[in-house]
């Protein structure tokens, strides 16, 4: 069981993130500067060793944030592990391709995109100068960022210059240009012409824009209980939502699942607890998280604004429960680690609860109607 000082390194207050604009190659590029990158969870991805983390420990997944002035560019790279952008401010204007047509689709607050692995990516704030997008990235360890080859000539011309090992090397600051058979080299565009090409609807299906999200009013044992009233909508993959009718709109492994929770003012997600590791960020509202530890339940305090959002990243195995606190519906984001469906183990005065109001779990795991499961034969 994690104690109280151990739990406490896991909340990660928005104002507690340090940025870096020197993560990438692009740093020198005037269209692209300044571009805020943060690393709240995970080993992170920065080509910069001086990049802060928040939480260095490993997840299977990543959590990271990015901010860019209006009218700002990241330019064309690719993962090999999903990337996921959630909007929480702002406008964006998503790009993919490069290859060599460019495609794009706007998004806007609490719309989420997932990009598939081995395409080129970018994207440009068109809203706010302040505006910012929280990232996730499938894995540990992510095999590294490869960028476009436009994107390498141009820092060249800069005299920033990125080796075979992931340096960044800058002449401007009198560092040494290095030898030309130690640079980088990006792909040809021979190669990039024979990765995948990704159409605007193909790319529709992987933007889950809030507005159409399929909320359920079962997505917890505990959902339908007086003074509970949690709703649930699916993202990514197979989450921890008990509807046994509720399905992701983007499907595919991506080593995370993630979900929207919501809970009306004054109300809880009973005590309960994961094998897996979890994030929560903090939309909207305010959120009390209480987690078990070796000197009794902690609560911890969340908050999400129209300019910053609360994280915290829940130890596996830990007893945990959610309370709202403010006057207003409250809205996370839920990250869970696994390609599998999740399991939640609730508390036995949960159990008794919902058994009491007439709810139980399927043989699946799914919330069923007591009376229909007693029917069936034992």
């Amino acid at each position: 069981m994690i104690t109280p000082e151990e739990l406490a390194l896991r909340c990660i207050p928005f104002s507690s993130l340090r940025s870096s604009t020197e993560a990438f190659i692009d740093y020198c590029l005037p269209e692209c500067t300044p571009k805020f990158n943060y690393a709240l969870i995970g080993p992170g991805v920065s080509q910069n060793p001086k990049q802060p983390v928040n939480l260095r420990e490993p997840h299977g997944f990543q959590v990271g944030g990015v901010s860019l002035p209006h009218g700002k560019v990241n330019p064309a790279h690719m993962h090999f592990t999903c990337e996921v952008f959630i909007c929480t401010r702002g406008d964006w204007r998503i790009q993919w391709g490069f290859n060599p047509d460019v495609h794009t689709a706007d998004i806007g607050d609490c719309d989420i995109v997932s990009v598939p692995t081995w395409l080129y990516r970018g994207f440009v704030n068109v809203g706010v100068d302040d505006g910012f997008m929280f990232t996730a990235l499938g894995g540990d360890h992510t095999g590294g960022v490869m960028w476009g080859p436009t994107t390498i000539a141009a820092a060249q011309r800069q005299g920033v210059y990125l080796t075979r090992d992931y340096r960044m090397v800058d002449t401007t600051r009198g560092e040494p240009r290095p030898p030309e058979a130690d640079w980088f080299q990006p792909m040809s565009a021979a190669e990039i012409a024979a990765l995948r090409v990704w159409s605007p609807e193909q790319m529709a299906g992987r933007i889950v824009r809030f507005a159409d999200l399929q909320w359920s009013q079962h997505g917890l044992l505990d959902s339908a209980l007086p003074g509970c009233g949690a709703q649930m909508a699916a993202v990514v993959g197979l989450g921890l939502c008990e509807d046994r009718n509720l399905q992701a709109p983007v499907a595919n492994a991506h080593g995370v699942s993630i979900e929207w929770l919501r809970l009306p003012p004054g109300g809880n997600v009973l005590r309960h607890r994961l094998q897996e590791k979890q994030v929560l960020i903090t939309r909207r509202g305010s959120v009390s998280l209480t987690v078990d530890t070796t000197a009794g339940p902690v609560a911890t305090h969340l908050l999400g604004t129209d300019t910053a959002w609360d994280s915290f990243a829940v130890p596996a195995g830990a007893w945990r429960s959610l309370h709202n606190t403010g006057p207003d519906e409250a809205l996370l984001v839920v990250l869970t680690a696994g390609d599998h469906r999740k399991r939640i183990t609730w508390c036995e005065q949960a159990l008794q609860r919902a058994r009491q109001a007439g709810w139980a779990h399927d043989a699946n795991g799914f919330v069923a109607p007591l009376y229909l499961l007693q029917r069936a034969q034992a």
